[in-house]
């Protein structure tokens, strides 16, 4: 682990940077059936049409289906509805609808495997803005939360104050290389 993620000592930035994207769309699948493989069957049917999916998440409902929500390009919005309506039968779902007003932000850092508290803060200083995460999606070194688009620069803004990268000097740090 050490050459993917190297020990940089406590000078160190916990969070390094943060990221935005514009062009993410939010598809919902309403009413699945809840049972083994649906969610395979959805996804593979996304991938035969060449859709990259990204966040994943899926709730379960006492009614014995589940909504699965997932986050792929904007670009491939028309692919998506197509797959959907075509394999309807098939899937079995109720419904299903896309939003194109969403955007996802996320921080990034090696040191994140390593402190705690760094989910609460990312998550404090959105609600401090009124900002409504839409889904979450975290790895040892990222944690990103889709967003209303027309949240998306607020919740930038709030995260670079919270995690105190908007200060006046920042120094870039290269993770995996020399920095050279």
């Amino acid at each position: 682990m050490g050459d993917l993620f190297p020990d940089l000592g406590p000078e160190a930035p916990v969070i390094s940077g943060i990221a935005h994207d514009r062009s993410e769309a939010l598809a919902t699948v309403r009413g699945v059936p809840n049972e083994p493989g649906m969610a395979a069957k959805v996804f593979t049917e996304l991938a035969i049409a060449g859709v990259n999916v990204d966040m994943i998440v899926q709730a379960s409902s006492s009614a014995g289906t589940a909504d699965i929500s997932f986050t792929v390009p904007e670009s491939t919005v028309r692919q998506v509805q197509d797959v959907l309506l075509d394999k309807h039968e098939e899937l079995g779902y109720r419904s299903f609808d896309v939003d194109v007003n969403v955007g996802k932000v996320a921080v990034v850092g090696v040191g994140m495997k390593t402190h705690s508290g760094l989910a609460a803060k990312f998550f404090t200083a959105l609600s401090e803005k009124a900002i409504n995460v839409l889904m979450i999606s975290t790895s040892e070194i990222r944690i990103a939360a889709l967003v209303p688009l027309d949240q998306l620069d607020d919740a930038v803004r709030a995260l670079h104050t919270a995690y105190g990268l908007d200060a006046d000097h920042i120094e870039a740090v290269v993770y995996g290389g020399t920095g050279r």
